[in-house]
């Protein structure tokens, strides 16, 4: 049966099922790095159309805020203020459109010799790890830096724990589309015990109004920041090579032939500039919308443009915002211990999966001082012209890979097999 002519019915709730399985990791990125959720839900949605357009709505993927940015954007939240660090993503988005100009001249190959998995697994891992202080404070109800008890010790952990439970369990026990909500469920228990325990503040929910527009925030452009920003552009970018070669091999078509990789990259580009122009989280693609698409088989793209409206229509309901501000620090807290570790079994399996071999000086080089850069927060530079942590070793790991001799121009064999 063809997909293009389902029930206009039927596509609607697909759609609004689909935000349902981003929801939970699309609005956490936002929460724990102080942005406004609705405006994250207004960038997600205003992200998926524009990928739409420039992929000529062919693929059927949704973009969300991307968690590999978390550590650059709290850490460059710091020292530069919100409008700079928007400007910082801004950038990082045209990171992606120029590898995607760069993979149209020289075709899908060019990436997989400049970012293989010797260099982007490493900061993969960091990406992950280097957070799990963050991770760890919160859920002991601290500040993410640590700084300040929030919630008594005792309390916290009575509610990040069975938060944490609760999304191990119905990650590994849930059945059909539950078993792709696993952070809803860890959340909705975890507030449910804020709410029993008397942390749950409501005087926002109630003084918010019903309809509000967003919090959008303007960017400023400023070199600091955008140096915390952009070499972490590295990792989405081939995080988004993985989603595209998933998705297809999903639904049985080829994308990175056609609409074309460069076409995608460009798309996640433009969607992610875009979110940085009105305030919110970088874009990229989302798993969990692709193990839905698997286990419905509905693999129309129009299911995305829906999903899309209704996260621009979400971002315009007020109360709805001031809801999702009021989730205490400790549930977040508690899911984000087992998201945090995932992102570095994510950069594991990369090298396990393509065999780098860690016995060659050369592999051994690479992963070591981009860990230690990445995870200590080793910091090189003065004054604006910084680079530090995450930002720091994606640079030291592509320059490694550069200029130590014995590179093999290695090339991905799953994408090879797709052109």
């Amino acid at each position: 049966m063809s997909h293009t002519d389902e029930p206009l019915g039927q596509q609607v709730l697909a759609g609004a099922q689909m935000l349902f399985v981003a929801f939970g990791a699309l609005v956490l990125m936002p929460l724990i790095t102080g942005m406004d959720p609705n405006v994250a839900l207004f960038t997600a949605g205003l992200g998926t159309l524009l990928f739409q357009v420039v992929t000529r709505r062919q693929v059927p993927v949704f973009l969300a805020s991307s968690f590999a940015f978390i550590a650059p954007i709290i850490a460059a939240k710091g020292e530069f203020g919100l409008p700079a660090v928007m400007g910082g993503v801004v950038a990082a988005g045209f990171v992606y459109i120029l590898l995607s100009f760069a993979v149209r001249l020289k075709g899908p190959g060019f990436i997989d010799r400049l970012l293989p998995p010797v260099v982007i697994a490493p900061v993969i891992i960091s990406i992950g790890l280097a957070l799990s202080p963050v991770a760890v404070n919160m859920a002991m109800g601290k500040a993410g830096d640590g700084s300040a008890q929030l919630i008594p010790y005792q309390t916290a952990m009575l509610i990040s724990m069975p938060a944490l439970v609760t999304t191990l369990l119905v990650a590994v026990l849930g059945k059909g589309l539950f078993r792709l909500v696993p952070i809803l469920a860890g959340v909705a228990v975890g507030y449910g015990l804020s709410f029993a325990f008397g942390v749950v503040d409501t005087s926002g929910i109630a003084a918010a109004p019903w309809l509000a527009i967003p919090n959008f925030v303007t960017p400023e452009f400023n070199i600091g920041a955008i140096l915390f920003m952009v070499p972490v552009a590295l990792a989405p970018a081939i995080e988004h090579i993985g989603g595209v070669v998933a998705i297809g091999s999903v639904t049985g078509n080829n994308y990175v032939k056609n609409p074309g990789l460069h076409r995608t990259l460009l798309g996640d580009g433009v969607a992610t500039s875009a979110a940085g122009l009105f305030g919110g989280p970088p874009n990229t693609t989302y798993a969990e919308v692709t193990g839905a698409v698997m286990l419905t088989k509905n693999y129309n793209p129009k299911i995305m443009t829906w999903a899309a409206v209704f996260a621009i229509t979400l971002a315009f309901i007020g109360k709805f915002g001031a809801g999702l501000l009021s989730i205490p620090i400790p549930v977040m807290g508690g899911i984000l211990c087992l998201l945090f570790g995932s992102i570095a079994v994510v950069g594991l399996s990369t090298l396990i999966r393509h065999q780098v071999d860690l016995s060659e000086a050369r592999n051994l080089i690479i992963v070591s001082v981009t860990l230690v850069f990445g995870i200590g927060g080793m910091a090189i530079g003065y004054g604006e012209f910084t680079l530090s942590g995450i930002s720091l070793c994606a640079i030291v790991a592509l320059l490694l890979n550069l200029l130590l001799p014995g590179g093999q121009g290695w090339r991905n064999k799953q994408l090879n097999d797709e052109l």
